[in-house]
């Protein structure tokens, strides 16, 4: 991991590696053009590469926003190399993304992320401190990637307020605990291998899932961590104005 260098990618020729690793993620059907990114580079977003020995193997793509006047980065993907994963090399990308956010003066970060995908909501939540309160039913459509299974693209809006004492707390692993008094999302610990299985089951988990959280958002509740067992892999929601370290502005959209 030592050799394994972060930084801002600024060229056609890194930008072009960037989509060999998208392909090599998500396949070619969902992926974006290497002119994407040079567009996000000029207009305020960021391209930053993980490398190893020169070569990228890893990068995340934000595209700058304003909302409410005020600017913010909604991280649109975040890839590493399949031999390159569980090794922290993402978790190195979104904290130079943070590091360079502040610098800038921005304190929001957003992307979005598929409900069920568990490692992906332990990483956003417990790793890095990003809450959501969101949810966009269908958000891409129907894509034909195997990796969709051909469900909706239901997803969760993830807010990383990256000036906050909860992310801070949370980066330096200081996780707080989930309050008594929190609302509970359960779903199944094999929703993975369900997807894959029997899409008419997961279908039916999915949809439940939507009304619940729609339901719980509506509610003022914000989904702030998880909490995984043999049985079920549980999303734990807290009130807005009760998460430790957080003070939540209400939603405006532009």
């Amino acid at each position: 991991m030592d050799q394994i260098e972060i930084r801002s990618c600024a060229s056609i020729p890194e930008y072009e590696e960037c989509v060999r690793v998208e392909h090599a993620t998500w396949g070619e059907e969902i992926t974006v053009p290497s002119p994407i990114f040079v567009v996000a580079h000029h207009t305020g977003g960021q391209v930053i590469g993980a490398f190893d020995q020169g070569k990228i193997i890893g990068f995340t793509l934000a595209i700058a926003g304003v909302r409410s006047g005020k600017p913010f980065l909604h991280s649109h993907m975040t890839a590493v190399m399949p031999e390159f994963r569980d090794r922290g090399v993402g978790r190195r990308l979104k904290l130079f993304q943070r590091q360079d956010a502040l610098r800038r003066g921005i304190d929001l970060i957003e992307w979005t992320f598929d409900p069920l995908e568990f490692r992906n909501a332990h990483f956003n939540l417990m790793r890095l401190g990003a809450v959501a309160r969101r949810y966009i039913p269908n958000c891409y459509g129907i894509t034909a990637s195997p990796l969709h299974a051909g469900l909706p693209t239901d997803r969760l809006v993830a807010e990383w307020w990256i000036d906050s004492a909860r992310v801070k707390s949370i980066l330096a692993d200081d996780l707080t605990a989930s309050t008594a008094s929190a609302a509970r999302i359960p779903l199944p610990a094999n929703i993975g291998e369900m997807r894959k299985s029997d899409r008419e089951a997961a279908l039916r988990i999915q949809s439940e899932a939507r009304e619940r959280f729609t339901r719980l958002f509506a509610e003022g509740y914000v989904a702030t961590a998880v909490e995984l067992s043999d049985v079920t892999m549980d999303y734990v929601l807290e009130q807005k104005d009760a998460i430790a370290g957080l003070r939540l502005p209400e939603i405006k959209e532009s």
